[in-house]
C-alpha cells in the first residue's frame, strides 16, 4: 500500500525496531522522482522534493518538545541506517549534539560544506572542539545556555565559514535532549549574492585621464536610476535646463556629467562650483569673473568667470539654493538672456553655455519661505531630477565598490581585493553619506590595510558596529553588547596578528587580560 508523506515519518519510525526487514530505495538523489521506504510489504513513497521541505520545516521549527514516548522513538530513528541514509540526501549540512553538547550525528553534506570528516567530531565534546581549534564557537552550547534557537556564523580551523542554526528539542520537564544544527556555507550564500547584485563591470568604466566616471548605456540595476538614466540620456541632446535633488553625496554632479558626455557639448568644458562653499562676494567673482582693478585686491589683468570659461559647454551649479536672493537676480539674467556682466565691467559678454543646477534643499519650501526666487526656480527645473539615496538602490552598491576599488588600485599602485564577507558588509551598510562616504571607505581600505585581501576587521568601526546591530541574534543587554564587540574586535585582531602578545600590544591591554577574556568566551560559548 502507498503512504503519504504526511505519514511517512511515523511509519519510520516505527520500522525502525526491525531494520533487518526494512529497506530504503532512494534512486539517483541527483535525479527528481520518489524515495521508497518499505517493510513487510508496505511502501512509503515519498518525492525528493517533498522529503527536503518537510525537513527543512521541521529543521526550521523553533521549539520541539517530546514526551516519554516520543523521545525514545527519536533516539532509536537518530542510530538507524534508515535516517542516516535521509539526512544524507539533504544537500545543506546537519549536526546533531545531545543535551551536554556531546555530537552524535552529522550529515555527508556537513562533511562536504566544512572539509571535517564525521570521524573527527562524532562523540566529541564541543567545548573540546573550541579548546582544539577545530571551530570558532558552537551553536549547539549557545542554545544550551539560552534554551532557545540560536543562528551564528562560524569559523571552521581550515578557515571556511559557515552558518549554524541550532533548534533545541525539549524532554517534557523542560530539559534539552538534543540540539539539531542546520549548516550552510556563508561563502557559497555571499558569492550568490554577490553574484546577484553586482552590476556589470563594462557598465561603469573609469577615464584614467580625467579620474571622472565615463557611463555606457545604464550605471544600475535599480528601476528608479534606470529611468533618470534613460530621461537624461533624452534631454541630453537639448539645452534644457535640469534640476537634481538630494542628499548630499547621491552622485548629482556624475549625473550632471552624464548628461554633458551624452550631449553634443561633450567636446567642450564642464566646470562646476558648489554655491554652499564660498561666501557671496566670492562666488559671485568666481561666477562673472572681473576686469582689472575691480576691487581691492583683484589680479591686476583681471579674471575670467566659470561662465566665460564654460562657453560652448556645461556649467553646473552644486548647492544652488545657497546663493544670495542678489545673485539669484544675475543668475536669472545669464539664463535668460545668456549674456552678463563681469565686476568692473560695462561691457556684456554673449555667451552660449547649458546650466544645470542642484540643490540638496527643498526648492519649492524655500520659494514658499521666500528664501529662493519663483522665476529663478521655474527657469532652473525645466527638468527636475529626484535622485534616491544610495541605501534606497542597493543594487549599485557592489559595482559602485568594486569601481573604485579598481580606480584607487590604479592610484596607489596596489593589488586589494575584498573578502566576500567584506562585500556583504558594505552591501548591507546603509551609507548615510551615501556614494561620497563610500568613495573615502574604499579609499582608505586600499591605504591603510595590510595585504592584498581586504577583511572584516578593516573596516571601519561604524560598518562593523553595523554587522552587529543587524545581527538577529544580538544580545539584549547593554553588557552583552559590549562584550560582544570586544569578542569581534580581539577575534579579529588575533586572526591578523596570530600572537595573544601582538594582540595585547595593538590593544594597548595586557596579555593576561586578552588570555583571561578568551578563556572566558571559550568556557561561555
Amino acid at each position: 500500500m502507498d503512504i503519504y508523506l504526511k505519514d511517512a515519518l511515523l511509519h519510520i519510525i516505527k520500522i525502525i525496531g526491525k531494520e533487518n526487514n526494512a529497506y530504503i530505495d532512494m534512486g539517483d538523489l541527483d535525479k527528481s522522482g520518489p524515495a521508497v521506504l518499505s517493510y513487510n510489504g508496505t511502501n512509503i513513497r515519498v518525492e525528493k522534493e517533498q522529503l527536503h521541505e518537510l525537513l527543512n520545516e521541521l529543521f526550521n521549527k523553533k521549539v520541539f518538545k517530546l514526551d516519554e514516548h516520543k523521545s525514545q522513538e527519536v533516539k532509536n530513528l537518530l542510530q538507524s541506517k534508515i535516517f542516516s541514509i535521509i539526512i544524507n540526501s539533504i544537500y545543506d549540512g546537519v549536526y546533531i549534539t545531545d543535551g551536554d553538547g556531546q555530537t552524535i550525528k552529522v550529515n555527508s553534506a556537513y562533511e562536504r560544506i566544512t572539509g571535517l570528516s564525521g570521524d573527527v567530531v562524532i562523540g566529541r565534546y564541543m567545548g573540546d572542539l573550541i579548546d582544539e581549534g577545530v571551530i570558532d564557537e558552537s551553536a549547539s552550547l549557545h542554545v544550551l545556555k539560552r534554551n532557545e534557537q540560536v543562528t551564528l556564523m562560524q569559523t571552521i580551523k581550515n578557515g571556511k565559514n559557515i552558518i549554524v542554526s541550532g533548534v533545541p528539542i525539549f524532554d517534557k520537564t523542560g530539559k534539552i535532549q538534543y540540539v539539531i544544527n542546520s549548516v550552510r556555507d556563508i561563502t557559497e550564500l555571499l558569492k550568490f549574492k554577490n553574484d546577484n547584485n553586482q552590476l556589470l563591470d563594462n557598465n561603469l568604466n573609469i577615464d584614467r585621464n580625467k579620474g571622472e566616471y565615463t557611463f555606457n548605456n545604464q550605471i544600475s540595476k535599480n528601476k528608479d536610476m534606470q529611468k533618470i538614466l534613460k530621461l537624461l540620456k533624452k534631454v541630453a541632446t537639448t539645452n534644457a535646463k535640469i534640476l537634481f535633488n538630494g542628499r548630499t553625496g547621491v552622485g548629482k554632479t556624475y549625473l550632471a556629467k552624464y548628461v554633458h558626455l551624452q550631449s553634443k557639448r561633450a567636446t567642450e568644458n564642464f566646470l562646476e562650483i558648489n554655491c554652499a562653499s564660498l561666501p557671496p562676494n566670492l562666488i559671485e567673482s568666481e561666477l562673472f569673473g572681473y576686469v582689472p582693478g575691480a576691487f581691492t585686491g583683484a589680479q591686476s589683468k583681471g579674471k575670467k568667470g566659470l561662465l566665460e570659461l564654460a562657453h560652448k559647454g556645461t556649467l553646473f551649479l552644486d548647492e544652488v539654493s545657497d546663493l544670495s536672493l542678489e545673485l539669484q537676480a544675475k543668475l536669472l539674467t545669464v539664463i535668460e538672456n545668456q549674456t552678463f556682466f563681469p565686476i568692473g565691467s560695462t561691457t556684456f559678454k554673449k555667451i552660449d553655455v547649458r546650466i544645470i543646477a542642484a540643490s540638496n534643499k527643498n526648492l519649492k519650501k524655500l520659494v514658499d519661505f521666500g528664501e529662493f526666487r519663483e522665476d529663478l526656480y521655474f527657469r532652473l527645473n525645466i527638468v527636475e531630477v529626484d535622485v534616491p539615496d544610495l541605501k534606497h538602490r542597493k543594487e549599485d552598491i557592489i559595482s559602485l565598490c568594486k569601481a573604485f576599488l579598481k580606480e584607487y588600485n590604479h592610484l596607489y599602485e596596489e593589488n586589494k581585493h575584498f573578502s566576500l564577507e567584506v562585500l556583504d558588509a558594505l552591501f548591507e551598510y546603509e551609507w548615510p553619506g551615501n556614494i561620497r562616504e563610500l568613495r573615502n571607505v574604499i579609499e582608505n581600505l586600499v591605504v591603510t590595510t595590510d595585504g592584498n585581501e581586504i577583511n572584516l576587521c578593516d573596516l571601519p568601526s561604524r560598518i562593523n558596529a553595523n554587522i552587529i546591530k543587524t545581527n538577529s541574534n544580538k544580545p539584549k543587554t547593554l553588557k552583552e553588547r559590549l562584550e560582544i564587540v570586544e569578542k569581534q574586535i580581539i577575534k579579529e585582531t588575533l586572526r591578523k596578528h596570530k600572537t595573544t602578545r601582538k594582540v595585547a600590544e595593538v590593544l594597548g591591554v595586557s596579555q593576561s587580560t586578552v588570555v583571561q577574556k578568551m578563556k572566558k568566551w571559550n568556557t561561555t560559548d
